[in-house]
């Protein structure tokens, strides 16, 4: 009997052993990332027959228990990845929010400066300082397009690298799960004991994963982890790994994207929907929804402001009589092929814009399929069947050579508007602020009619005949003929108080009551230094609907899609708050069931002291019952 005791104060000892270091192992991993708190699992031992009854034989240790929640842990890596890329997509866009926000560097006073300056050469157009201002102003309005579309290239850089670095951590990542999955399995088979450090170490690191890609989890049946990404891609199965990896975009060669190495060891490029959530996810949704489209927008404002200037301008003459050339030099649409294309395609593809008032701030592909090409607005838009020489917003296409099915190409129109503006005028003297063309009533004229200024008709360039001179010569009070070098010389025209004459390319009306025998003239604004009236019209362009299909103004177009920047910003930033709360009570919610609480450790310790001290004493019982029945045996 007193060895069956000693057995009983035996088990008990080792019992409070057990809890005395499970308590210590929670103390001391209690700020480690990803630990769960640990309990013993013990039972009472089989008990003994001995003929008046069953006798306990103590206590035995089942398992050392982790306590983990996997719903819980489910909700946190849930909220983990939602915040990690609402956190990566705000710290991106807040870089352009600041930049456009910032009155010293943002497109708005450079705007205002540029058409002060063609309204104080309006003022006086023959000044050679005040054009000088105005080219000036042109210099900075191009370079603040130029500054801007450089800082939006750096930040498309640095997507470029955060994406490197995250598909290596992602790697990282799975191959430290399939290490895990591997040691876990054996520890179990080996031992038939969960290996509870492992299994929280595993669990960190697929938490950790969540931070940079949404994943989803499922657990076999022998315990091992596997882990699927985007639309389903397996990227650890049981021991063994997928690899992502990054690769230039098949139609943007500056663009980085990430691609799925498949188990023939192919390349596959993940679209930027198969990825959400995570700092990989807010990165690409960053770029395509927000990246690009600014970079768009601000290339449309650039091109449109350069294209309207320019048409303006050269409807006008310049110091020397000369017609007016180009104020800005323009970028034109960037055309890709696809590196997928057919070795033996010979399609080319060019693309012009016909139209700045149609333009969009969208890229667009266009695809052959066997019998004839197709352009999609990008991202959404539904295909549209185009022939060489189609216009599709603004966009005319230039198609050629054999294509293949297949073939795709990347029409971008308005990407390289901001970075490649420049002035193309250097000559304060070119600066075209007057009309080409002058009107004037006879000294001998009788009536009281008049003729207004005239105008120049657009687009440029200007009729050949626009110069020559031209009289309007009235038969009678209702009547009147017109002739000069032109195309026709109509004659017995019915005469309408301020109807329009359209002739050579220019346009005029005569108001008030002509007499028989008036005459009027048209013809080259000879020596017209003092005249400012295209200077005029230069300016008016700041105020008109020239884009958006004539919805919109330059300054227009620029709000808008900074107002779309900074409400972005602002609803990730509330979005953003928002996921960190829910991360956080996920989180709480999560410990409160494993975390470790030193308070109840503290318990444990001096329960788990005082059942050490009790079996000791037992023992110590024992072993004097023992010793009293040696002493009475001699």
């Amino acid at each position: 009997m007193a060895t069956n005791i000693l057995s009983i104060g035996q088990s008990a000892l080792a019992a409070a052993q057990v809890g005395l270091s499970t308590t210590g192992h929670n103390i001391a991993n209690a700020s480690t990332p990803g630990y769960n708190r640990q309990v013993v699992v013990q039972g009472a031992a089989l008990s003994q027959n001995f003929g008046f009854g069953f006798l306990g034989q103590g206590t035995e240790i089942s398992t050392v228990k982790r306590i983990y929640n996997e719903y819980l842990g489910v909700q946190v890596q849930s909220a983990q990845t939602s915040k990690s890329g609402l956190d990566s997509y705000y710290a991106q866009i807040k870089q352009i929010d600041n930049m456009l926000s910032d009155p010293a560097s943002g497109l708005s006073p450079a705007l205002q400066d540029f058409f002060s300056g063609i309204q104080e050469m309006a003022s006086n157009p023959a000044s050679i300082p005040a054009r000088q201002a105005t080219l000036s102003s042109a210099e900075s309005l191009a370079s603040r397009f130029q500054s801007l579309a450089g800082r939006m290239n750096e930040i498309g850089q640095g997507v470029n690298s955060q994406v490197l670095s995250s598909v290596s951590s992602i790697n990282t990542y799975a191959q430290q799960i399939a290490g895990l999955n591997d040691a876990i399995g054996r520890a179990q088979r080996a031992t038939g004991q969960p290996p509870n450090d492992l299994l929280d170490m595993r669990d960190q690191l697929v938490l950790d994963l969540n931070k940079e890609i949404k994943t989803t989890v499922v657990k076999q049946s022998d315990g091992d982890y596997n882990v699927f990404i985007g639309n389903g891609q397996p990227l650890v199965v049981g021991v063994k790994t997928s690899t992502l990896t990054n690769v230039a975009s098949p139609t943007n060669p500056e663009k980085i994207e990430v691609a799925y190495r498949t188990s023939n060891g192919s390349l596959v490029v993940v679209g930027e929907s198969g990825f959400v959530g995570g700092r990989l996810g807010g990165l690409i949704e960053f770029r395509s929804k927000t990246l690009e489209p600014a970079q768009n927008a601000l290339g449309r404002v650039a091109i449109g402001l350069a294209s309207t200037i320019n048409a303006q301008h050269q409807l006008g003459v310049d110091l020397n009589g000369m017609a007016g050339g180009a104020v800005f030099a323009a970028a034109s649409p960037v055309v890709t092929a696809s590196a997928g294309n057919d070795a033996t395609s010979t399609a080319v593809v060019g693309a012009s814009i016909s139209n700045v008032n149609a333009l969009t701030t969208s890229d667009y592909r266009l695809q052959y399929d066997g019998s004839g090409y197709t352009m999609t607005q990008l991202p959404n838009g539904s295909p549209v069947p185009v022939v060489n020489g189609d216009t599709v917003d603004g966009i005319t296409l230039s198609l050629s050579g054999t294509p293949v099915a297949g073939d795709s190409f990347l029409i971008r129109p308005t990407i390289k508007g901001a970075s490649g503006i420049a002035v193309a005028i250097t000559d304060p003297a070119s600066l075209a602020a007057a009309a080409p063309i002058r009107t004037g009533a006879a000294s001998t004229n009788t009536g009281s009619a008049t003729i207004s200024a005239g105008s120049v008709n657009a687009p440029p360039p200007p009729n050949v005949n626009l110069q020559q001179p031209v009289t309007i010569t009235f038969t009678s009070a209702t009547t009147f003929d017109v002739t000069g070098t032109g195309t026709g010389n109509p004659t017995g025209l019915t005469y309408v108080p301020g109807a329009t004459i359209t002739y050579n390319g220019w346009s005029a009306t005569i108001n008030g009551n002509p007499a028989s025998g008036d005459s009027f003239s048209v013809g080259p604004n000879t020596g017209g230094v003092g005249d400012n009236r295209n200077a005029l019209l230069l300016g008016g362009l700041q105020t008109s609907n020239t884009l958006a299909n004539g919805t919109s103004s330059y300054q227009g177009a620029y709000s808008q899609f900074v107002s779309q920047v900074g409400n972005k910003t602002r609803e990730l930033e509330v979005t953003s708050s928002a996921a960190g709360k829910l991360l956080n009570e996920a989180t709480v919610s999560l410990q409160n069931e494993s975390g470790v609480n030193l308070d109840e450790e503290a318990t444990n310790l001096l329960r788990y002291q005082q059942a050490y001290q009790a079996a000791a004493k037992v023992m110590q019982i024992a072993s004097e019952m023992f010793d009293m029945l040696l002493t009475l045996g001699r």
